[in-house]
C-alpha cells in the first residue's frame, strides 16, 4: 500500500491545497491557477506505477514515478501546446491512483504520457531531444508522446509536434524509467504538405545496444514497424534522413512504442 499526496503550491512554495490517501488520492482546487503554481505529487513508495490525472481536461497518464514530481502549471508561450480547456477556470479536479497489476503488465503504448514535462522529472515515460525548433513549446519533444495524433497542420494545439529546427543530427530520447519489453513502434509524421517535408529513413537505437533502421513514406497515416522483442529502458530516434523535396521542415507528431513492463523473465 502506498500513501499518495497531491498539493497545489504557489510561486513562493506556499501550500494552497492538499489531500492524501492510501493508494488513491483526489483533490478539488476551487481557485484559478496563477503563474508560478506547481502541482506536487508525492508517494511513500519510490518506483510505483500510477494513473495520474493532472487536470480534468487532460487525458489520464499511466506513469512510473520514482520520486516527488513537481508539475509546473503552464502559462504564456508554454500554454499554447495544450488544449485551451486544460488548467482553465476556477475549479479543477486532480487524482492519482496506484495501478493494478493487470494494468502494469498489459500490452499497450508504453510511450504515452500526456503529463510529460519539458524538464527532467522522476516521472516516466519522458521524452527529450538535442534540438527543438526555436525552443518553442509547440515543437518540444514531449509533444510526440502526448497522445494527440493530429498531423495535418503545425503550431498550436492540437497540431503540436517535435520540430528539429533543420538540424541534420537531430535525435530524440525516450526514457521509460524501468525495463520494458517492446516489439512494435508506430510513427505519425507531421504531414502539413507542402509546408512540411518527411523522413525517408530513421534509426531506432535501443538501450540494449541493438538498432532497427526503418523506411518511412510521405503519408499522414500511421507507419507501423514490428521487430523481435527487446528488453530496454530507453531508446533514441536518430539518423533521420530527409526526402529530396524542397521543404526543410520534417517533424514528428507522435511516436508510439508498444509492449509491456518487463516481468523479470529473460524470455519475455
Amino acid at each position: 500500500m502506498a500513501t499518495l499526496s497531491l498539493k497545489i503550491l504557489d510561486k513562493c512554495g506556499n501550500t494552497m491545497a492538499v489531500s492524501s490517501g492510501e493508494d488513491f488520492v483526489d483533490l478539488v482546487y476551487a481557485a484559478a491557477y496563477e503563474e508560478g503554481d506547481v502541482i506536487e505529487l508525492q508517494t511513500s513508495v519510490p518506483g510505483i506505477h500510477l494513473n495520474w490525472q493532472v487536470d480534468d481536461a487532460l487525458q489520464t497518464a499511466f506513469v512510473y514515478v520514482t520520486d516527488t514530481v513537481k508539475y509546473d502549471v503552464p502559462f504564456g508561450e508554454a500554454r499554447i501546446s495544450y488544449s485551451p480547456k486544460v488548467f482553465s477556470g476556477n475549479r479543477h479536479y486532480l487524482y492519482a491512483k496506484t495501478a493494478e497489476k493487470e494494468e502494469v503488465f498489459a500490452y499497450r503504448n508504453l510511450a504515452l504520457n500526456p503529463a510529460d514535462q519539458h524538464k527532467d522529472v522522476p516521472c516516466y515515460p519522458h521524452a527529450s531531444a538535442n534540438v527543438e525548433t526555436r525552443g518553442e513549446s509547440v515543437f518540444a519533444a514531449k509533444n510526440a508522446i502526448d497522445g494527440v495524433r493530429a498531423n495535418l497542420s503545425h503550431g498550436e494545439w492540437p497540431y503540436e509536434s517535435w520540430g528539429i529546427n533543420r538540424r541534420e543530427d537531430a535525435c530524440m530520447k525516450l526514457e521509460f524509467g524501468r525495463k520494458v519489453c517492446t516489439d512494435r513502434i508506430v510513427f505519425y509524421t507531421r504531414s502539413d504538405f507542402p509546408h512540411d517535408n518527411y523522413w525517408t529513413q530513421a534509426t531506432i537505437a535501443f538501450s540494449d545496444g541493438s538498432e532497427e533502421t526503418v523506411s518511412l513514406k510521405k503519408t499522414n497515416l500511421a507507419q507501423e514497424f514490428r521487430f523481435s522483442k527487446r528488453i530496454i529502458d530507453s531508446l533514441v530516434l536518430k539518423d533521420l534522413i530527409k526526402s529530396e523535396e524542397p521543404s526543410p521542415f520534417p517533424a514528428l507528431t507522435q511516436l508510439e512504442v508498444y509492449g509491456t513492463v518487463w516481468n523479470g523473465e529473460e524470455d519475455a
